[in-house]
Order: C-alpha cells, then sequence, then structure tokens
C-alpha cells in the first residue's frame, strides 16, 4: 500500500537535492579578475574562504533539515491538507536559503557583513517556522502512529521553537557583532549534527 505522504515525500527529496545544488554556484572565483602569476591565483582562491565558509553551513543546514523531515515522515501515518501546505511554507523557506547564502560569502570578510548575518539568520529563524508549523500541524491533526510517535513529533516541535528564539536573537546580535554571530550559527548547527547522530545511535 502507498504511503499516504508519499507524493510529499518525494516533491520534498527533490526540492531539498536543488536548494543543496544552487549552494555551489556562488563558490566562484569573478570573471573579472586578472591573475597573472601563481601567487595571485592562490590569493584568489584565499579570498573565496567566506563563500566555501557559507556554502559548507548552508549545506549542513539543509542536510540536517531534511534528514529531520525524512524523520518525522517515518513518524506519520496519514495526511491533511493542513500538513501538505506547511510542508509546503518550509520548502519554501529551504530554497531561500541560497540567497543569504551567497550574501553571506560575499559580504562576510567586508565592514557591511551587519546586514548579511542579519538577513541569513533572519532566514534560519523562517526555517524553524517552518519547522514548528511542519510538527504542530501532525500533532494538531493527529497524524502520528501513536502516543511514542506523538512524543517524538513533540520533541521536534520544541527544538523548532528553540531554534526560532535562538537565530532571532542571532539576527539581532549580528546589527552589531556579525562576525561572532556567524560563528555562532555555525557551531549551532555543530550542535545540531551532533546531537542527531547522538539520538540516532542511542
Amino acid at each position: 500500500m502507498t504511503h499516504p505522504n508519499a507524493r510529499l515525500e518525494a516533491l520534498c527529496d527533490g526540492v531539498f537535492a536543488i536548494a543543496m545544488t544552487l549552494l555551489i554556484l556562488d563558490v566562484r572565483l569573478p570573471a573579472t579578475i586578472s591573475i597573472t602569476r601563481t601567487a595571485e591565483f592562490w590569493h584568489a582562491l584565499w579570498r573565496l574562504a567566506p563563500s566555501v565558509f557559507a556554502f559548507v553551513l548552508s549545506f549542513g543546514v539543509i542536510l540536517i533539515t531534511w534528514v529531520n523531515h525524512h524523520a518525522v515522515m517515518r513518524l506519520v501515518n496519514n495526511t491533511s491538507v493542513g500538513f501538505i501546505y506547511s510542508n509546503g511554507f518550509l520548502l519554501l523557506t529551504v530554497v531561500a536559503i541560497p540567497f543569504p547564502t551567497g550574501l553571506l560569502g560575499e559580504f562576510l570578510w567586508t565592514d557591511h557583513a551587519g546586514p548579511a548575518v542579519v538577513l541569513y539568520n533572519a532566514t534560519l529563524a523562517v526555517v524553524a517556522l517552518g519547522w514548528i508549523l511542519v510538527t504542530g500541524t501532525a500533532l494538531r491533526d493527529h497524524l502520528t502512529f501513536d502516543e511514542v510517535t506523538a512524543q517524538e513529533m513533540g520533541d521536534g516541535a520544541r527544538n523548532g521553537y528553540r531554534a526560532l528564539g535562538l537565530y532571532s536573537l542571532l539576527a539581532v546580535a549580528a546589527v552589531w557583532l556579525p562576525i561572532p554571530a556567524a560563528l555562532a550559527t555555525a557551531l549551532s548547527w555543530l550542535f545540531w549534527l551532533v546531537l542527531g547522530i547522538r539520538l540516532k545511535h542511542a
């Protein structure tokens, strides 16, 4: 028997994959750069470090979000209109990630890093909101298998609220402290990665 969310999950998988692929497009040397010596080439590559940082960070963000989304789909045995549309909103937030990623890579080491880091964390806060909607709708519409899976879904919803608060605060802090805020953002996703791996092996 086909799972009621099979087509939804297939759509989500495709969107996640495309969003992850688009991230690499901003990691490139400017077409206008002039390189006449090997030392200049190495210098140009070094200047790509912020773009590489932004790429790796956002790839991790989308990967972890996809892993968590996959876990959510395993907790539900039914669907609803609200659940489908809340997933659509989450996808909207995910496909938006490449834009602030490009800005972060371009401006992180400049005097204009503040707006880029603010927008990046604001986007992550909206992603967390999408996660809250997905998990909240699943609970509200009683889509989980049983009480155990409902508890797991509730844990995911609480993590969504924590992420919303964290990235909202980091977005505000980035107005004055963009570099520390960017580093804190990266560390937070390292934490989510380690937490996810430990929970999978618990």
